[in-house]
């Protein structure tokens, strides 16, 4: 089923390649969406999921867009990105959010989809207040399956870094004579560094390759950035950062063992908040593990020992059969 004219004026289409330039001029004027909605961040792992992106229009013009991918009878929140939801316009109202979505529920219903997963597009990353998704939720009655916690600096009104280790390990890294160099080559960093140390405390990979992060940001240069922290011209820590119109996010942070040994993440980190200080926000990540159950302790407290405070990552699961609930809501 490709399209689905519903009442109201609104239709949905499934997404196709030759709408990709439609697609991003829309996420690009949205008021809750970043540059992993772009499909050339959604579509570089294309052969992993089974794209199934929808766009909803009314009177034929486009509304609203959900990144998404199909599995059985569940449409998820794009699993390939670490958040989703539905992206709305800048002047999109809740009253047509209340119909897009509704509409967008039938849709999926009819099409016999009977399980719609989404994971919530946190709150630090909206351009404009965009909370209506939250309450049609709640009337929906959404399940929510997961709640992780994120790590944020508010740079409007900044902690003092007052952690007598964090100020340790800051003065360790100066007198080891460390550097911070911003580069374009992600190589050292994963080879040397970040693969390294995730097989041998994890024993795991990083989600994206050399070749993937190498693609991205070659896509988004202005988005995808690396730091290095090096002593004596040897590479011993990094942090790779995704950088949004509010935000500045940590995807990946590691060390080997001399950067442990010599203050390598406090140094960076103290010298990341200061150069991203025009940025309404520093994120962390997240602390958790076992699908949000669980909070890692000593990582938590590293992150809030540099002014962290947490904010919600919430998922939810909606039965679209109850899209009844949306009838007669307004008096």
């Amino acid at each position: 089923m490709n399209l689905k004219v519903l009442e109201d004026n609104y239709e949905i289409k499934i997404y196709d390649p030759s709408q990709k330039s439609l697609w991003d001029s829309f996420v690009k004027d949205s008021k809750n969406a970043t540059f992993l909605f772009y499909r050339d961040f959604m579509d570089y792992h294309s052969d992993r999921f089974t794209d199934h992106s929808l766009l909803i229009y009314k009177n034929e013009k486009l509304v609203a867009v959900l990144p998404a991918n199909i599995s059985n009878s569940e449409l998820h929140s794009h699993q390939g990105l670490s958040y989703g939801g539905l992206v709305l316009g800048n002047k999109s109202t809740f009253e047509e959010t209340f119909q897009v979505f509704k509409s967008l529920l039938i849709f999926l219903n009819e099409m016999g989809i009977e399980v719609l997963k989404l994971k919530l597009l946190p709150k630090i990353y909206h351009q404009l207040p965009s909370d209506e998704i939250d309450y049609l939720l709640f009337l929906v009655k959404a399940s929510l399956t997961r709640r992780d916690i994120t790590s944020c600096n508010f740079h409007e009104k900044p902690l003092k870094i007052t952690s007598s280790n964090r100020l340790r390990g800051i003065k360790k890294g100066v007198k080891n004579e460390l550097k911070v160099s911003e580069e374009i080559n992600f190589k050292s960093f994963w080879k040397e560094v970040l693969e390294p140390n995730l097989r041998q405390i994890h024993n795991q990979k990083p989600v994206h390759s050399l070749e993937e992060i190498e693609l991205l940001q070659s896509h988004f240069p202005d988005n995808i950035k690396q730091f290095n922290v090096f002593r004596n011209d040897e590479i011993v820590a990094g942090a790779t950062i995704f950088e949004t119109d509010t935000v500045a996010h940590a995807q990946y942070i590691s060390a080997n063992e001399i950067g442990r040994q010599t203050g390598g993440l406090d140094f960076l980190f103290n010298y990341l908040l200061q150069h991203f200080s025009h940025k309404k926000y520093f994120d962390f990540g997240i602390s958790n593990e076992a699908q949000g159950m669980k909070v890692n302790k000593g990582l938590l407290h590293w992150k809030e020992s540099f002014g962290g405070r947490s904010i919600v990552h919430d998922f939810y699961e909606i039965k679209t059969e109850n899209h009844h609930f949306l009838n007669d809501i307004f008096i």
